[in-house]
């Protein structure tokens, strides 16, 4: 059964919502910071950090990751709506483990998430259903 997890732009939020391609330039900012680090290491660290290609099906809606090793398998990014801790509607990126998903996707994705919504100072629904606030709260 798939899983989901929800990055959630509420008030205090650095970003009132995000694009697909806003998504995919993260995601790609992500990985260029891991090359920077294996560089630094003198160790070809992008890969290992961020073990996947972007496949898109032509669709504006959704695209995935697709793993290049037989550890990983698919993480499908989307953005739509959602309902937030307080009750309101929020705009959101939601993240999907596909049934085919292995351990390594979804720890994956656990961390994809927690760098993306600690970025944005977004709140985090995970695929246990725990949330996590990284935006400021009174």
């Amino acid at each position: 059964m798939s899983q989901s997890a929800y990055i959630k732009f509420v008030q205090g939020s650095l970003a009132p919502s995000l694009s697909l391609d806003d998504v995919r330039s993260k995601l790609q900012h992500y990985r260029e910071q891991m090359a920077l680090t294996g560089s630094q290491l003198n160790w070809e660290y992008a890969e290992a950090a961020f073990p996947y290609t972007f496949e898109s099906k032509g669709d504006d809606r959704w695209f995935y990751l697709k793993g290049i090793t037989s550890h990983y398998n698919h993480i499908i990014f989307g953005t739509g709506e959602a309902a937030s801790a307080a009750g309101d509607t929020v705009p959101c990126v939601q993240v999907v483990l596909p049934d085919g998903a292995t351990h390594g996707d979804k720890a994956k994705a656990n961390e994809l998430c927690k760098y993306i919504a600690k970025l944005l100072q977004a709140e985090l629904t995970m695929f246990n259903g725990r949330t996590v606030y990284y935006y400021p709260r009174k």
